[in-house]
């Protein structure tokens, strides 16, 4: 029976050999992740082993990875004392993959998974985080769960009741032009298929301009998948995949390559010519909401945010370093800049990206979700207009339901905030 990555996977983390669109299985799991949130899951836990008379134990401690990175540091009392509570669970149950706020390992859960190892080819990887569709990027299926169904994870080794996913295949071919890349993509086809046009299926993604993009930019297609309604990205493994995994993760032992078979019945097929956008723009109020660049020229933007699990990595700092070198934020807006880990924020003061953005005035952050999710560093004032890298931007995302926000790749954040209005990279460069 032909499989897609999917079914593939799911069929040996279930012990069968093979499965088909609409199974129901219960698949073993590689890896669950938990961050802030998992106070929560740590109070699910314990209503499970309520009554039972022992003390609530995690199946393996080596498969779960929690990673503070949502309210870092800590804005409120409430926030600290649930960190407290998860610093003391971990110790408790020996979760060795535990990454507190540090300026050396610590960072926001979607960069800090893969750059550690932690995301393997084949795996079945859980978070509580609806962008664990991230780790597709490496030729998982990783996908978002509840509080309590984690709890169950965290007490069985399982996910339970998973029905097996259809799978679209995105196919793209030929080249980016300059200042145009992964970000636009995502964006082009989420506007192509629309927030609903991939519910409860696995986009699987194929294709020249595919095999010759990094694993910075597939991460950042697979964690928006979640946003044309996907259960699921998935990019096949290939070479790149076993380069970042053996250069960048320093994984040693040995990699599972799993792609799908040559005749997997696929649910449609998208095809995608890189060639014929340019720099696209999510406008408000819905990711699906796309526009090219040439519709927003001109827009007067309050705040630029470049960062977060979509684009807070290095080329993404180096980029926006790159136009900014030598200029100056306009003084008509303001540019916040959260590196996606410690390491890349490491790494970008090594290669001088970091002075280079402090000098054109940008206010670099310690690595973290910032203003994204609207409740920690960064949140507009009432009737702002933000222009950001980051993935959402429903009313009320960047913690207030009176302010817009626009999507867009770091190049268009990085020109944009030389001008303070919406800005094409690809002019003045």
């Amino acid at each position: 029976m032909a499989m897609t990555v999917v079914e593939k996977i799911l069929a040996r983390a279930s012990g069968k050999p093979a499965v088909a669109v609409g199974d129901v299985v219960e698949p073993q799991v590689d890896l669950a992740m938990s961050h802030e949130n998992a106070a929560l899951v740590i109070n699910q836990l314990q209503e499970i082993f309520a009554g039972t008379g022992r003390e609530p134990r995690v199946w393996d401690p080596s498969k779960i990875a929690i990673i503070f990175d949502h309210r870092i540091p800590a804005e409120t009392p409430k926030t600290a004392t649930n960190q407290k509570k998860i610093r003391e669970f971990v110790a408790a149950q020996g979760i060795a993959r535990f990454h507190d706020i540090r300026g050396d390992l610590g960072g926001i859960c979607h960069q800090v998974l893969p750059e550690n190892g932690y995301v393997r080819p084949g795996a079945v990887v859980v978070g509580t985080d609806s962008h664990t569709t991230s780790h597709g990027a490496l030729g998982a299926f990783a996908f978002g769960i509840g509080a309590t169904e984690m709890a169950s994870v965290w007490a069985l080794g399982t996910a339970v009741n998973i029905e097996v996913p259809a799978t679209i295949k995105v196919i793209v071919t030929g080249s980016f032009a300059p200042f145009v890349g992964a970000k636009d993509l995502i964006l082009h086809l989420i506007g192509k298929l629309g927030a609903n046009g991939a519910t409860f299926k696995v986009l699987e993604f194929h294709g020249d301009a595919i095999k010759r993009m990094p694993m910075s930019g597939r991460l950042t297609l697979c964690n928006m998948a979640v946003e044309a309604g996907a259960t699921s990205g998935i990019v096949p493994a290939d070479q790149e995949t076993l380069r970042y995994l053996r250069a960048e993760a320093g994984v040693r032992d040995l990699v599972d390559i799993v792609i799908p078979d040559e005749r997997a019945q696929y649910e449609s097929v998208v095809e995608v010519d890189a060639t014929r956008f340019g720099p696209q723009i999510a406008c408000p109020h819905t990711v699906d909401n796309v526009r090219d660049i040439a519709a927003v020229l001109g827009t007067k933007v309050d705040q630029i945010v470049i960062g977060s699990c979509t684009n807070g990595r290095l080329d993404d700092l180096e980029v926006a370093a790159r136009l900014l070198r030598g200029r100056k934020v306009s003084h008509a807006t303001r540019m916040l800049v959260f590196p996606a880990s410690g390491r890349i924020y490491q790494q970008a003061l090594e290669k001088g990206y970091i002075q280079d953005l402090v000098r054109a005035g940008a206010v670099v952050m310690n690595p973290g979700c910032g203003p994204c999710l609207g409740v920690h560093q960064g949140a507009l004032g009432d009737n702002e207009t933000a222009l950001s890298t980051t993935n959402r931007n429903f009313k009320g995302r960047m913690g207030n339901p009176t302010a817009s926000v626009y999507l867009c790749s770091p190049a268009v954040a990085a020109a944009s905030a030389l001008t303070g209005v919406i800005s094409d990279p690809r002019k003045g460069a």
